[in-house]
């Protein structure tokens, strides 16, 4: 069995939110077949009770805590020496010689980064002597340029600053590791459009949900603050396209909702929610959970499930987590990117506000709810399990 050493931003477990998701399924699939050094942050407190496991799980971990406030300030570096701000945001000077001293092995067969950010520990004379994977998951310079629109000006120029820093880094890991792989066939073309030297290296490998333990053959007591006819919205909620959602939503659709609906009541369940998200508590028909330690109670006890994000890039989990549980959702056309289903029949995609009012009052009324359930978790199984894009890793990392 080889060595592997595998970098990522966050402790990849729990699987709780999206990027963390996607690197649980890799670091659990492939310490099946390296013996895998994992180098990673730990940003949340809460998550070191997971180290022990992760150990047991590893040949070697390397677990750095980041305290959020201070990498903040850290990152204020990129404005002095011409970076991206996300690059000094996870740097670390005892990760980077751990990381020298695993690449200096002679063991180490291959190196996975997990997330552009990581792709600074390895040298780019490293890319050529080793085997190497970097998984971006999303183009996130385009993320930036997305905030940047819909900012006050000061705002708007910083991340469109990061959007053109960051950029001129997914350009140069593209160039220079032996794969680049990204979540969705879309941001796979525009990788390639900023990279176009090394497009036939740039591959889509998406995202997946366990079907079987997202499955509505599971029973849930439910949660007692679950009243009424219950909305749910996951996700991590100091994710700022998350908490942009789940304000709009409660702000300017479900008071039109409950026009219609007089007990529907929405429930935001995820961790950390902002101040703003958390400013929701109070007003009527609206729960803000903070953190869970199962969302399948919430989804399972739904009505509806909504994903009305303005922004997004790749596949959302969280809406392949409602369609595995033969949930109705309602998402916007931002939230429906990446996915392959038909909206009408596996999930509903709604344009605007009315079209949101009308997709769940229609749910709510009638059997059409059941139907769209049905076929969603067909889709899920038959399309979106993690089994199908995991078989390509072995092959992409020995390309």
């Amino acid at each position: 069995m080889q060595d592997l050493l595998f970098l990522c931003h966050r402790i990849p477990y729990p699987p709780d939110k999206g990027d963390k998701i996607r690197a649980w399924q890799l670091v659990r699939f492939l310490a099946q077949r390296y013996r895998l050094r994992l180098g990673c942050f730990v940003d949340d407190p809460r998550d070191w009770q997971f180290a022990a496991m992760l150990r047991s799980l590893c040949a070697e971990c390397q677990f750095v805590p980041l305290d959020p406030r201070l990498a903040r300030l850290r990152a204020l570096r990129g404005f002095v020496d011409g970076r991206p701000l996300t690059l000094p945001y996870y740097y670390d000077a005892r990760l980077a010689r751990w990381v020298g001293e695993k690449l200096r092995h002679p063991d180490l067969a291959a190196v996975f980064v997990y997330c552009s950010a990581m792709a600074q520990y390895v040298p780019q004379d490293l890319h050529r002597s080793k085997r190497s994977l970097a998984d971006l998951v999303d183009v996130d310079s385009e993320k930036w340029f997305d905030y940047a629109r819909s900012r006050s000006p000061l705002s708007s120029w910083v991340w469109q600053r990061e959007g053109r820093k960051l950029r001129a880094v997914e350009r140069r890991i593209a160039e220079d590791f032996g794969v680049t792989s990204v979540a969705t066939e879309a941001e796979c073309r525009l990788l390639q459009s900023i990279a176009p030297g090394a497009a036939a290296r740039i591959v889509a490998l998406p995202n997946g949900v366990d079907s079987d333990y997202f499955s509505p053959a599971h029973r849930y007591d439910r949660p007692p603050e679950l009243t009424g006819t219950a909305i749910v919205f996951t996700g991590a909620m100091d994710y700022w396209p998350n908490a942009d959602a789940a304000v709009y939503f409660a702000r300017s659709i479900l008071p039109r909702v409950r026009e219609v609906i007089a007990d529907a009541r929405f429930f935001v369940v995820g961790a950390n929610p902002t101040d703003e998200v958390r400013a929701l508590t109070g007003d009527d028909g609206i729960v803000v959970t903070g953190r869970v330690p199962d969302v399948r109670p919430y989804i399972a006890h739904a009505a509806v499930v909504v994903a009305p994000l303005r922004i997004a890039r790749g596949v959302q989990n969280k809406v392949l987590e409602g369609m595995a549980m033969a949930k109705p959702v309602v998402v916007s056309p931002q939230a429906a990117i990446g996915i392959a289903a038909e909206s009408g029949r596996e999930l509903i995609v709604a344009d605007d506000e009315d079209a949101f009012v009308d997709a769940i009052r229609s749910i709510v009324s009638g059997g059409v709810a059941a139907t769209i359930g049905t076929d969603a978790r067909a889709r899920v199984v038959k399309d979106y399990s993690w089994s199908s894009s995991l078989d390509r890793v072995d092959s992409l990392i020995n390309a």
